[in-house]
């Protein structure tokens, strides 16, 4: 049971990095001559400096913005929960509380991820860089790992 446990809150870690990371990183675009494009700023690679502005403040990105910071605050939240449950729930019983956040957080950084995919600008040069492919990992993960919580129980 102890590496079971062990597992689930390893996995948990690495979901929240990745969710740290792709909502961080300033590669969820990239293309030619330097450019790349993030949640937050566009940089570009103009006479060998690297010269960034301000994201647009368009609604779309803004709400791609805060569903990636709900979804890092509910994944967090989730840890904290698991932790707490973990020394303070009965004997048999199941991580609920822990779940509900954990895949609370999996729908967010979904959301986050197609409206980014639908609202993206149609350039051809653009490509989606890894920071957009590492939200979309972290979706399934932590999904999955939400799954995990529902069915896990606690034994002594």
């Amino acid at each position: 049971m102890l590496l079971i446990l062990l597992g689930v809150l390893i996995l948990h870690l690495i979901i929240l990095i990745l969710l740290i990371v792709s909502t961080a990183a300033s590669t969820w675009s990239v293309g030619g001559g330097g450019r790349s494009t993030d949640l937050w700023s566009n940089c570009k690679i103009i006479n060998g400096g690297y010269h960034c502005t301000q994201a647009s403040n368009e609604d779309w990105i803004q709400a791609v913005q805060a569903l990636m910071i709900l979804s890092l605050l509910f994944c967090f939240f989730s840890l904290i929960a698991f932790l707490y449950q973990l020394f303070r729930l009965v004997k048999g019983g199941r991580f609920f509380f822990t779940a509900i956040f954990q895949i609370l957080a999996s729908l967010f950084v979904m959301c986050g991820a197609i409206i980014y995919t639908v609202m993206s600008p149609d350039d051809s040069t653009l490509h989606f860089g890894y920071a957009y492919v590492l939200a979309w990992v972290a979706f399934p993960l932590c999904l999955i790992s939400g799954l995990i919580y529902i069915v896990l129980r606690k034994k002594e």
